[in-house]
C-alpha cells in the first residue's frame, strides 16, 4: 500500500471496525515534541508545585531545609469556645459563599456549609488543632449528607472548606 505525501508527518491508517481497506480513513500524525514531564523528568519534594503557607516561605527564604511534611494547626486562640464559635460562623458563611460561586446556588449548599461548620466547630472545642484530623471528621461528617441531587461530594466539600481555612490562618498569620 504505497502513498506518498508532501507532508513530514508520518501517514497513519485507521480502519473504522472495517475489512475493506478502501474504507480506511488516513489522518496525519503531528511530529511528537519532547514533554517537560518525559520519563527522565523527575518530581521531588523539595521543589513546590502550589503556593507554599506563609510559615514554609519563610523557613525557606532563612536557607533552611526540612523535607518533613509540615503540620498545619490551626491557631490556639481558635481552641478556645468563643474562637471555635466565630471560626465556624465564618466557615459556614464563606463555604456556603464559595460554592454557591463556585459552582450554582443549590439547597444543598445550606446543608454542606451548615454540616462543615458544626464538625469544624465540634473539633475546636474538642481542641483538635491539626488540620489533618479536621478534615478527616469533617469528610466523615459530611458522607452523612446525600450529594445525589448536587454538584459536590463530601471530598470535594471538605477540602474545600479546609483550603478555606488554611487561606484564612494565612491571612491572618501576616495582620
Amino acid at each position: 500500500m504505497a502513498s506518498s505525501t508532501s507532508s513530514s508527518a508520518p501517514l497513519l491508517l485507521h480502519g473504522l471496525a472495517s475489512s475493506s481497506p478502501s474504507k480506511a480513513q488516513a489522518f496525519f500524525a503531528l511530529p511528537v515534541t519532547p514533554s517537560p514531564f518525559s520519563a527522565s523528568t523527575s518530581i521531588c519534594a523539595s521543589s513546590p508545585q502550589l503556593p507554599l503557607p506563609q510559615a514554609a516561605r519563610a523557613a525557606a527564604s532563612r536557607g533552611e531545609q526540612d523535607n518533613h511534611v509540615q503540620e498545619l494547626r490551626v491557631p490556639d486562640s481558635w481552641l478556645t469556645p468563643a474562637g471555635a464559635a466565630q471560626e465556624s460562623e465564618w466557615l459556614r458563611v464563606t463555604l456556603h459563599k464559595w460554592l454557591d460561586d463556585e459552582y450554582c446556588p443549590e439547597p444543598a449548599n445550606v446543608d454542606i456549609s451548615n454540616t462543615a461548620a458544626r464538625s469544624y466547630h465540634e473539633s475546636l472545642t474538642t481542641k483538635q488543632s491539626d488540620l489533618g484530623e479536621i478534615l478527616l471528621k469533617m469528610v466523615g461528617d459530611l458522607q452523612e449528607l446525600s450529594y445525589q441531587e448536587s454538584f459536590h461530594g463530601a471530598f470535594s466539600a471538605a477540602n474545600a472548606a479546609v483550603r478555606l481555612i488554611t487561606q484564612r490562618m494565612d491571612s491572618s498569620s501576616g495582620e
